[in-house]
């Protein structure tokens, strides 16, 4: 899975903010606010395939969590990326 192409991350005001460029712009007519691990998760799934496992070794490497809370967290990032219709699968 990747993020779907015509959505873009970027720190606006010091915020983590996607937004839709392009023929994604006309049907998304949101701007969705990213914390510090979800910036970070998307940016893995930038313009690549990646698995959930190799999202959970990523955040297991870069944060200090556990692996339970880890994939806790991915599971629900990429519900909600789903639920905004931002993911290829």
């Amino acid at each position: 899975m990747k993020i779907r192409k015509g959505f873009l991350l970027r720190e606006i005001a010091g915020e983590n903010i996607v937004i839709g460029t392009g023929e994604a712009a006309k049907n998304f007519n949101a701007m969705i606010h990213l914390n510090k691990s979800g910036a970070f998760l998307w940016r893995q799934m930038e313009n690549r395939d990646t698995t959930k496992e190799m999202l959970l070794t990523a955040m297991l490497e870069h944060y200090d969590v556990t692996e339970d809370i880890a994939s806790a967290d991915i599971d629900a990032f990429l519900s909600a990326m789903r639920g905004a219709g931002l993911l290829e699968q």
